[in-house]
């Protein structure tokens, strides 16, 4: 569907601008002869590193950033708010439908958040003159009602090793306050989630390769780590960041929702800035128009 597509391309959107809007912000004469990287005699600068950056990515993510203040200009010239409650219910939806996807995020929520709330607005805006029927509204809530029941669901890290011994000093380390993320990617045997600082992701309570990590962490508190766990592989500490409880919402709370969703799907059209960029006046870094 659209808007399940809509929902991947904000996850990509976020991942780009955690991993370069920061560089290009701060791109200036100051630290550019910085040295990043060493080969042999060769150096690599700062300056060479931002410059190959920008010229792979920059016109993608200034494309972005010029997308995301046009909603804000057009969501004010059409008086279009987003609720708290409605960021919230999109976050927990989102978390627990695309599960380990979302695991890069969660230490940017801040980012994410206005991400999802300009994606609101967006498709407030293009459906704000649609009407749609209330019985088919409410036949859509009842077709897809799974799709509005959130299973209990957790965030977690881990560190999987080899002995119990090696379990034994790992927690140890953790408890004089070495870095849980640090010592996965230092020993944990899982190589996928070793490079992600132990991250898992979001995983429901229905996910059987997690199981028994799950029912580990069900009476933990966030920030902290379970006990050696022994697994098939070997030994695993686990580690909460988030709990999300279940939920269904109930048709009032997601009507609007449904409405907008709907009516993109009736409307068959692109999930676009474009007609709210004909709105305003736009000079940017690269020639053609916008």
């Amino acid at each position: 569907m659209k808007r399940q597509h809509l929902w991947l391309v904000i996850i990509g959107l976020v991942l780009i601008n955690c991993v370069t809007v920061a560089f290009f912000l701060g791109r200036g004469d100051q630290g550019v002869k910085e040295v990043v990287a060493k080969i042999g005699k060769q150096e690599i600068t700062r300056q060479e590193w931002l410059g190959e950056m920008e010229s792979r990515y920059g016109k993608e993510v200034l494309d972005e950033m010029i997308d995301q203040k046009v909603i804000e200009a057009a969501g004010k010239k059409y008086k279009i708010e987003i609720s708290d409650k409605e960021i919230d219910r999109e976050m927990k939806m989102l978390k627990t439908t695309y599960g380990t996807t979302t695991s890069a995020l969660a230490s940017d929520e801040e980012k994410w958040r206005k991400q999802i709330e300009n994606s609101l607005i967006l498709e407030e805006l293009l459906t704000k003159d649609v009407s749609v029927p209330e019985e088919e509204l409410d036949a859509y809530y009842e077709e897809n009602i799974s799709q509005f029941n959130i299973k209990d669901t957790y965030h977690l890290s881990q560190i999987v090793v080899k002995t119990e011994k090696e379990a034994k000093q790992t927690m140890d380390e953790l408890k004089q306050g070495s870095s849980f993320s640090a010592l996965a990617m230092e020993k944990s045997m899982d190589s996928f989630t070793a490079v992600q600082g132990g991250n898992i992701g979001y995983v429901n309570e229905e996910n059987e390769e997690y199981a028994m990590l799950i029912d580990e962490a069900k009476d933990m508190k966030p920030g902290k780590w379970t006990d050696p766990i022994k697994t098939d592989d070997g030994f695993a500490i686990v580690m909460l960041h988030e709990h999300i409880p279940g939920e269904t919402y109930s048709y009032k709370e997601v009507k609007n929702q449904i409405r907008r969703q709907v009516a993109i799907e009736q409307m068959d059209i692109p999930v676009s800035t474009q007609p709210f960029k004909d709105e305003v006046d736009i000079e940017w870094f690269y020639d053609e128009a916008i």
